[in-house]
């Protein structure tokens, strides 16, 4: 699968909170009843376990979809260390870049209906992006293909990285930042990958919809899976079961996380959401209750860049090949949050791996906890 953390460069040590030793990472868990197997779930929490003492991140939520429906989910340490809150299935967490393939799906709805053409110049629904030396379509922006820069920088210092101002016009403000730059080449011919290019997605979003970006997204992505408690991070509001946001010093002293409001850019890493309700989303594909079988595929398909170099970047979704199987999903990184869900769709199954901390590597845990869910068994008729 293709990584999608993004490295930020250290920052100066701040309010230090306290090192966690490794006994306050035994997990805490507040389990569905749940049908996965014993022998299953003993193997998941035992890997989930060795995670956390290995890289000491406070909290994690997990859930685990097998034969097209949520058979497991919980939480492990903490959502908040300073007032011992503990991490649950319902914690909500930043996503991150999860959020693209959230934006993806409610793109490819458009796509089905007939109203967003996937290879139409993207001003015929976003006019106010500005014309570029060549065309670029919507499939072109999805697909990390149409030149559009990422961060300038990877450092918190950087406007972008480390933005601390809200806008309340999250599609418009967020094109302000790169809709002026000059593309990093031509598009179609090579793969530059952008958070900043899914704002562009959102603006052509409401285009073909006629209804503001977050609005369409939770009528027709969030409430049809029964997503029901993914939001905006939007930092003014008072939102239940929020997570605490943490990094780790060089030192390897648990601080909390720097600041970020990430409402410039919801539609490429500024959602907030639980393993329980991304769960959910999970099933919804399973069971094309989003788009049809069709239109997934069509999703899941990486497009070439002309340049010939491999690219299993899809639209809105990464692509590996794991023993044969076919995963789809993405990963997320920023501050306060390393995420990872992926999809093996031939085998109805799939997994939600939050946490609470950037640059961990939740990738990791989460193909391994696929490995368990595929590995032996038939599937239950």
């Amino acid at each position: 699968m293709l990584r999608m953390l993004r490295t930020r460069l250290p920052r100066p040590v701040h309010l230090t909170l306290f090192a966690l030793a490794v006994s306050t990472l035994a997990p805490l868990a507040f389990a569905q009843q749940a049908s996965l197997s014993p022998a299953k779930r003993s193997q998941i929490e035992a890997a989930v376990s060795k995670f956390m003492s290995a890289t000491h991140v406070p909290g994690l939520s997990i859930a685990v979809v097998e034969n097209g429906e949520t058979e497991w989910a919980s939480g492990f340490g903490f959502a908040d260390l300073e007032n011992n809150a503990p991490a649950s299935e319902h914690t909500l967490f930043r996503l991150g870049s999860i959020s693209k393939s959230l934006t993806a799906t409610g793109a490819m709805e458009l796509v089905q209906q007939g109203k967003l053409g996937l290879d139409a110049p993207v001003q015929k629904y976003c006019p106010s992006f500005p014309q570029k030396s060549a065309p670029i379509t919507t499939r072109l922006v999805m697909g990390h293909l149409a030149g559009i820069r990422h961060y300038k920088t990877n450092s918190q210092d950087d406007p972008e990285v480390g933005n601390t101002k809200h806008f309340d016009d999250p599609i418009q403000s967020g094109l302000d930042f790169f809709k002026n730059d000059p593309l990093l080449s031509a598009p179609g011919t090579e793969f530059h990958y952008s958070t900043q290019g899914y704002t562009l997605v959102g603006c052509a979003i409401e285009g073909a919809s006629h209804e503001k970006f977050t609005d369409y997204m939770q009528k027709n992505v969030f409430q049809l899976a029964g997503m029901d408690h993914t939001v905006p991070d939007n930092r003014f509001t008072i939102t239940p079961y929020r997570t605490r946001f943490y990094q780790k010093t060089e030192s390897g002293t648990v601080e909390n996380a720097d600041f970020l409001d990430s409402s410039y850019k919801i539609p490429g890493g500024g959602y907030i959401s639980s393993a329980e309700d991304m769960a959910q989303f999970e099933v919804a594909m399973l069971h094309n209750k989003l788009i049809n079988a069709k239109t997934a595929e069509l999703m899941w398909t990486p497009p070439k860049p002309t340049d010939g170099k491999p690219d299993k970047y899809a639209l809105g979704w990464g692509t590996s090949n794991e023993n044969g199987i076919l995963y789809v999903g993405h990963n997320g990184g920023q501050q306060g949050c390393s995420t990872s869900f992926f999809l093996a769709p031939e085998k109805n199954a799939g997994v939600v791996v939050l946490s609470n901390m950037e640059d961990i590597p939740v990738s990791d845990l989460a193909t391994e906890i696929l490995g368990i869910l595929l590995k032996g068994g038939e599937q239950r008729k």
